[in-house]
């Protein structure tokens, strides 16, 4: 499996890698939304994993921008992984487009867990092969 992380901070970059790699998945870190989305026209990935507060370009915008596309892409699997924990963001997130939202830091089982429910979706729709 192949993993999309856009992440500006190189720390929960490496954090995640480091559990995806027990997992056996490949990650692309990204630390940048503009460089996640160059990432996703360039390269094929199973899913996203999209940090929120970036500076330049927001996960928000990020999302908006994934969901845009005119293509397949656009139906990539995103979860987001943010500190923030306002008491509507999990609401806002999936009204955005988002398929999951895990709150830092991030357990491996819960990561992992989500990931499975995705590709258990994914499964199911076709979309994910």
């Amino acid at each position: 499996m192949n993993i999309l992380f856009i992440e500006d901070d190189p720390m929960n970059r490496r954090v995640v890698k480091d559990m995806l790699d027990v997992a056996g998945a490949t990650m692309t870190g990204a630390e940048s939304a503009e460089l996640g989305l160059q990432l996703i026209d360039q390269k094929h990935f199973e899913m996203v994993l999209l940090d929120l507060r970036m500076p330049g370009m927001d996960g928000f915008e990020a999302l908006h921008h994934i969901r845009a596309r005119g293509d397949a892409k656009a139906h990539l699997p995103v979860i987001i992984l943010t500190a923030d924990t306002a008491v509507d963001l999990r609401d806002r997130c999936m009204a955005a487009g988002a398929d999951e939202v895990l709150f830092k830091p991030v357990a491996m089982d819960s990561l992992f867990d989500a990931i499975g429910r995705m590709l258990a979706k994914g499964a199911g729709d076709g979309m994910i092969g």
